[in-house]
């Protein structure tokens, strides 16, 4: 291991660029503004602004919070590596640092407009029929344990079920800190290789999924997008998925399109419709913003890191099973040969390594 007094030096040294690059000033000023707005006894007569400055008030303070532990840690640990007590435990307390303070470093490249926000993840089955539709539930599987592992919450929004097996399209809503930030840059077409599970000859088959990654947004984030009760064609109908006795005799389920796009986005899994109201109408105002962001990049022939449009022509991963076993990243070369782990949840490497290589906004 390297010498310890020269790792906690370095670590020192690396906490103290984090904090100056942190806007440690200006984040302490908006908890300060945000605790004032939590207490105006008319917050929740509006609802919506009311979860938002809620939300951003806890996050900022966790945030902060973690940061003057970690800071605490390093400062006690520069004393014990000064006083020359070297032990065991010390070395691995110097390695639990080094870790959470690389965790941290990482959230400097989450500055773009909206990567504090929860996510909207949907992943859709490409061409390849039942094992397409089976390569999107593994997709589904390895995002929740990811979510999992990072304690973030998951909820379904909308889902279609494969006709022999797997999943023909999933919506899902990710909450926790920078989730939007973190998942951005998965969005794109992630291409699997294998033998087929579903033919007796065992063929190698190619299937494509195509992953979708939004931010969760409230009318308040988008001043310049209004949303006209006029231009909206509300339709119900009931729901195909779990949901107890009230989604089976009830039309709970809600198809919601804008005329003046045309977009269609559909909300069934809560069983309530008022629910699915207020899901399809945050999926819509994603969708708007990612048409308003979409019209500007061609304008500018490409805009910040924060966004980057989905499709299918945009390959970012590949996950052969055989007849070798790697997944590699298009975009950052970054490839392991530890295929299970991948599917399992750990995409760490990967994520870290595509927000490294993005360019903060």
């Amino acid at each position: 291991m390297k010498d310890i007094k020269l790792t906690v030096s370095e670590l020192v040294e690396r906490l103290k660029t984090l904090r100056e690059s942190a806007s440690l000033p200006e984040k302490k000023r908006k908890i300060e503004i945000l605790e004032i707005e939590s207490t105006d006894p008319n917050l929740w007569n509006d609802r919506q602004k009311a979860r938002k400055v809620t939300q951003e008030l806890s996050d900022l303070k966790k945030e902060l919070e973690k940061l003057e532990d970690l800071s605490g840690t390093i400062s006690t640990l520069e004393e014990l590596a000064k006083e020359g007590g070297i032990t065991d435990d010390l070395g691995k307390d110097v390695l639990r640092a080094e870790k959470d303070l690389a965790k941290f470093e990482l959230t400097l490249f989450l500055s773009g407009e909206h990567d504090g926000k929860n996510a909207i993840l949907s992943i859709h089955a490409g061409q390849g029929g039942t094992e397409a539709m089976d390569w999107t539930s593994m997709l589904l599987r390895m995002y929740l344990r990811f979510c999992e592992k990072k304690d973030w919450k998951t909820d379904v929004l909308d889902s279609t079920d494969g006709e022999e097996a797997g999943i023909k399209s999933i919506t899902f809503r990710v909450t926790g800190p920078y989730a939007y930030g973190y998942l951005k840059g998965e969005a794109g077409t992630h291409r699997l290789v294998r033998q087929s599970p579903f033919n007796a000859d065992k063929l190698r088959q190619t299937s494509f999924a195509l992953v979708e990654v939004l931010p969760e947004l409230e009318a308040l984030d988008l001043p310049d997008i209004e949303i006209k009760n006029e231009d909206l064609d509300w339709q119900f109908f009931r729901s195909s998925s779990q949901g107890g006795q009230n989604v089976q005799k009830v039309s709970t389920a809600v198809r919601l399109v804008h005329k003046p796009t045309g977009i269609v986005v559909t909300a069934q899994n809560e069983r309530f419709q008022e629910r699915n109201r207020e899901n399809a109408l945050g999926l819509l105002r994603a969708k708007l913003w990612l048409l308003q962001k979409t019209k500007e990049a061609n304008v500018k022939k490409g805009i910040k890191g924060d966004y980057r449009p989905a499709s299918w022509g945009t390959q970012i991963r590949s996950y052969v099973l055989h007849p070798y076993k790697m997944v590699k990243d298009l975009r950052t070369e970054v490839e392991t040969g530890n295929t299970e782990a991948v599917l399992n949840g750990e995409i760490d490497e990967f994520i870290n390594a595509e927000l490294k290589q993005l360019k903060p906004s």
